[in-house]
């Protein structure tokens, strides 16, 4: 394993002191988008261009797991998500966010598989966003299960079709609440379809490629993709909108306004939201024991400043901000916490990484 040490690096509020070592668990990866940890300690890596892969827990990489669903991978479009169910040491099941479709017609999709050795069995296709579209860029595709076992999905507004999200019979822009069977849960906010999409939950978002939950309030949180500037990092709750694109307090990228309002009295306000874009892309709310001083905090992945932030959250508000890890030097595409403590980055290139943050006098994974 390669390793760096490094010191947290301060932005905004007082500085946590928290000193950590980089390891690099895997590298060489096509594209990785996200990551799974397996009970016995191993790992599953979605890569953009269709492949699940195992990483065993010393950093051995499989080959591509036989019968993964087959995606339409071009610029933003592939596999997004990689996540398994919660009752996965009994029942083997696991999800992936994907596109689905070709370039004239494509959506994101979830797919529900069980997993056996080293090939997916019981594949089935449990939701697919409506409409189609002809982009390729703002898929959204993160997913999330809630405590009471149902499974949020975002949907990106395509780039081409941003007034979609302001369309609640739309399923682009939006976050989708749906049974793991791919049925309506009979408590969402239009489960009549009288006003909207029986499977809409929240709806006004452009690209959101972050969501975690705190366990402990059972709060979600998902961030989003401004233009020139504008992301957003926002409290996600059923039946709200959140305005895109009625406000945003970023601009169009020819320069010109995507809204005269910031902010209005039937719209969500963001908790943060970033000027210029740091390109937001994973989000881990962390509870584990490794670093003790990080705990109750969100880690924001950011593909342009090439960074992690730190918000120190403090009753469903931002108090501080802090950058970390810029010494990687990369796109960040994903931030998880792991079932031992640990933080784990995977970096955005024909030649990801994913790398481990432990405490820099850990000795437990020398």
């Amino acid at each position: 394993m390669h390793y760096v040490i490094g010191l947290c690096l301060l932005l905004l509020g007082p500085l946590t002191l928290a000193d950590y070592r980089l390891e690099t668990v895997a590298d060489n990866l096509a594209h990785p988008r996200s990551i799974a940890f397996l009970p016995d300690g191993s790992y599953l890596v979605a890569e953009r261009d269709g492949a699940l892969r195992r990483l065993s827990a010393d950093g051995t990489l499989g080959e591509p797991l036989e019968n993964s669903p087959a995606t339409f991978a071009d610029s933003q479009s592939g596999y997004f998500d990689v996540m398994l169910d919660p009752d996965f040491s009994n029942n083997n099941t696991l999800y992936v966010s994907l596109t689905h479709g070709n370039k004239s017609a494509n959506a994101t999709r979830v797919v529900r598989a069980q997993l056996q050795k080293n090939r997916l069995t019981a594949v089935e296709s449990i939701f697919t966003a409506t409409p189609t579209k002809d982009t390729t860029a703002h898929n959204g595709g993160r997913m999330l299960t809630l405590p009471d076992g149902t499974l949020l999905l975002t949907t990106g507004d395509g780039f081409d079709y941003r007034e979609a999200a302001q369309d609640t019979f739309s399923q682009l822009g939006k976050t989708i609440r749906i049974n793991t069977d791919g049925s309506v849960p009979a408590d969402n906010p239009f489960v009549d379809g009288m006003q909207g999409n029986a499977k809409v939950w929240s709806w006004g978002h452009r690209n959101p490629q972050g969501l975690a939950a705190d366990p402990a309030t059972d709060i979600v949180y998902l961030h989003e993709h401004g233009p020139r500037g504008g992301d957003e990092l926002n409290r996600i709750e059923p039946g709200k909108n959140y305005g895109w694109p009625l406000t945003s307090y970023g601009i169009n990228y020819s320069g010109a306004y995507v809204s005269p309002f910031q902010t209005l009295s039937n719209i969500e306000p963001p908790l943060t939201y970033w000027v210029p874009s740091i390109a937001p892309s994973g989000l881990a709310f962390y509870n584990g024991d490794a670093f003790p001083e990080w705990q109750g905090d969100l880690f924001v992945g950011g593909l342009v400043s090439r960074d992690v932030r730190r918000l120190d959250i403090v009753d469903g508000k931002v108090k501080t901000e802090e950058i970390l890890f810029r010494e990687i030097g990369e796109r960040i595409r994903d931030v998880r916490t792991g079932p031992d403590g640990f933080l784990y980055i995977i970096t955005d290139s024909a030649a990801g990484k994913i790398i481990r943050v432990v405490p820099a006098t850990d000795s437990t994974t020398k």
